[in-house]
């Protein structure tokens, strides 16, 4: 919790992501996600995420950003409160195959192994 990342933490990390179980994984995302550290991901930090998602990744999407932050809280803000929780991020992200699928994109890393 220094600010700063050692090269034992990035070591674990890269291991988490690359071979760490599904729920491990998603709870480091949220951590990750999780900018302001608040224990909950409200819509303006998932959309930052998504936006970054998609300048990294590149590729034509059918919906803005914005849509798609907003379709992720329809679905898996069960609460209604504007914020997701860890739980509801877990759950969701196991219900929902879309927000899966760009969960798991948002950190794939094989491109980067196998250059390696």
């Amino acid at each position: 919790q220094d600010g700063y990342i050692d090269f034992m933490e990035y070591v674990a990390a890269l291991s988490l992501v690359l071979r760490g179980k599904m729920e491990q994984k998603l709870r480091w995302y949220f951590k990750l996600y999780d900018v302001d550290g608040n224990g909950c991901i409200d819509r303006h930090e998932l959309l930052n995420i998504i936006k970054a998602i998609r300048a990294i990744n590149g590729g034509d999407h059918e919906t803005s950003a914005e849509e798609f932050t907003n379709r992720v809280f329809d679905r898996i803000d069960v609460n209604g409160d504007g914020e997701l929780s860890l739980e509801e991020f877990v759950e969701g992200a196991r219900k929902d195959e879309e927000f899966m699928e760009v969960m798991m994109k948002s950190l794939d890393l094989s491109h980067i192994v196998s250059m390696i």
